[in-house]
């Protein structure tokens, strides 16, 4: 564990104020007032992007898992600014998961939904022909670069990026889970 010096306050006053009211030798009280060790942060837990629910195979993605995946980008503009992120197709993830798109009974709709949660507890929802190539393929990111750095502090672990939105009212940061949920038919 990392430590870091800190001082005690000892002023000049409160040291001859106790070698007085003590008698204790000077040498004592400066041996006392000498650095003290106090640990820093804890380190950070590993991020882990949950993805479970109506899946066949339930997982717990790390960053190193994304990176192993097929990589892609997309660019959001917002309040003048343009960034591109870096991550895994939505898409990509949910198959990883062995969700099956494209096998749904002609007019029968889509029978789940995809639900992006935050570590604040923001939610997001997606549906299945949104992102299935065969559908509208909607290029949808599960990211975990901005403009080719690691995702800044407050959208970190990943961040969803839904380019094609044009509030980004679900491009959420922080992103900790994806649940797709069987809807009633």
């Amino acid at each position: 564990m990392k430590t870091m010096p800190v001082k005690k306050p000892w002023g000049p006053v409160a040291l001859f104020l106790l070698i007085l009211l003590t008698g204790e030798p000077v040498s004592r009280w400066l041996e006392s007032a000498q650095t003290v060790h106090a640990a820093q942060d804890a380190p950070a837990q590993l991020a882990v992007l949950k993805v479970e629910g109506a899946v066949s195979t339930p997982l717990a993605l790390t960053a190193d898992d994304l990176a192993k995946m097929p990589r892609t980008t997309a660019t959001l503009t917002s309040d003048g600014a343009t960034d591109t992120y870096e991550g895994v197709l939505l898409y990509d993830v949910l198959v990883r998961a062995g969700l099956q798109f494209g096998h749904m009974p002609a007019g029968k709709g889509a029978p789940v939904c995809i639900l992006a949660t935050a570590t604040d507890g923001f939610q997001a929802v997606f549906a299945p022909g949104e992102i299935d190539p065969q559908l509208a393929g909607e290029k949808i990111l599960v990211a975990d670069k901005e403009n080719g750095l690691p995702l800044p502090d407050r959208y970190k672990p990943f961040r969803i990026v839904a380019p094609q939105d044009k509030k980004h009212a679900r491009s959420i940061y922080s992103l900790v889970k994806l649940e797709v949920i069987k809807l009633p038919q």
